[in-house]
């Protein structure tokens, strides 16, 4: 019953077995080995396209260190106002791009709506040095609501930041989750779509410390190996994170281990529908759920062994929740199985 985070669960066996293969004997250190090399051309191939792939050990890391590349004097980021960039990265963009600013964007469900965008990147018109001007927009795929950007809303939000010749990045922490929902290729959710780059997360499906940013405009790249290197994310063993990556895309297991995810994201919902003792919060289309329930209640399943966390009132819905109810998060990982949903539905309903 543990669905406090896709980051509790362990190494997929695979992901393990790859590590073991490459643990022995020498290998050109900071990214300059054959594995090194093979799997950037990997990311390639994926892509379809030439792309310039750069490993770090976490999502703070690739998400703060592609703001950085993209910072001016008085940059500001927009980001929504529930994104993991603004709200859970504890300044980490701010400190690693010396000083930038995040101005958060208005959405439901965890989405940019590009209205809100368009009045948001008006707010810093280029020729008024007083209110610093829009370096970059970031976007969450699968958001930090549960929630998946269609093609064409990456699309209107990629046209309106080109309008202002501002950087389009997706924070991609859950990116396989939000590519098996749509059902298309990794081309077509980023660089055929106006993507600049892309924050690719392997750790949160399988691996165990694993991401890359991933950049489609070569315009972006020229100062990022020094800003990795300045910031302390460059590893000297990179080997390490090329190995589990060789074993994330062999026979296409990232998005087996998203598929899976997301199915046991969808078990979640129909326990959660199925219930007289909670209410779902709103749709979900990953392995993120979000239910309402009475806080006393919410403790005693706690208490039972159950899992998960409270998740902050999104704004826009404050009036469909009493004062003693709380909106809560539940995270299906690769190693969820039904047996643990169905301790949880019990858990609920007794």
């Amino acid at each position: 019953m543990i669905f406090g985070s896709d980051n509790w669960a362990g190494t997929a066996p695979e992901i393990s077995e790859a590590l073991m293969r490459h643990s022995n004997g020498l290998a050109v250190a900071y990214g300059d080995s054959d594995l090194d090399k093979s799997i950037e051309k990997r990311f390639n191939e994926i892509f379809e396209t030439e792309c310039l792939v750069y490993f770090v050990g976490t999502g703070t890391a690739a998400n703060s260190l592609a703001i950085a590349a993209t910072m001016k004097p008085g940059g500001i980021v927009l980001c929504h106002d529930e994104a993991h960039v603004l709200a859970n990265e504890g300044s980490a963009p701010e400190f690693l791009s010396g000083g930038g600013r995040l101005s958060p964007v208005g959405g439901r469900n965890g989405k940019i709506e590009p209205d809100q965008l368009l009045k948001a990147i008006n707010n810093y018109p280029p020729e008024f040095n007083h209110l610093g001007q829009a370096t970059m927009v970031t976007i969450t795929q699968s958001t930090e609501a549960g929630t998946v950007y269609s093609l064409e809303e990456i699309t209107a939000i990629s046209n309106i930041a080109k309008q202002s010749s501002i950087p389009l990045h997706m924070d991609g922490a859950r990116f396989a989750n939000g590519l098996v929902k749509l059902d298309c290729t990794p081309a077509e959710m980023t660089w055929k779509r106006g993507v600049d780059m892309v924050s690719f997360g392997a750790t949160k499906n399988g691996c165990w410390c694993a991401e890359a940013l991933v950049v489609f405009n070569p315009d972006l790249h020229s100062h990022f190996q020094f800003i990795r290197k300045r910031s302390g994310h460059l590893f000297s063993k990179t080997r390490f994170i090329s190995a589990q990556f060789e074993g994330y895309f062999e026979n296409e297991l990232w998005l087996k281990l998203a598929r899976h995810s997301n199915l046991m994201g969808e078990q979640l919902e129909k326990t959660i529908k199925n219930s007289n003792q909670v209410r779902l919060a709103w749709p979900s289309e990953s392995n993120q759920v979000f239910f309402i329930a009475d806080k006393t209640k919410a403790a005693t399943w706690l208490d039972k062994g159950a899992r998960f966390h409270p998740f902050p009132t999104p704004k826009g819905i404050e009036g469909e929740i009493s004062k003693n109810e709380q909106i809560y998060r539940l995270v299906a990982s690769f190693i969820t199985q039904q047996n643990h949903i169905d301790e949880l539905a019990a858990i609920i309903s007794a």
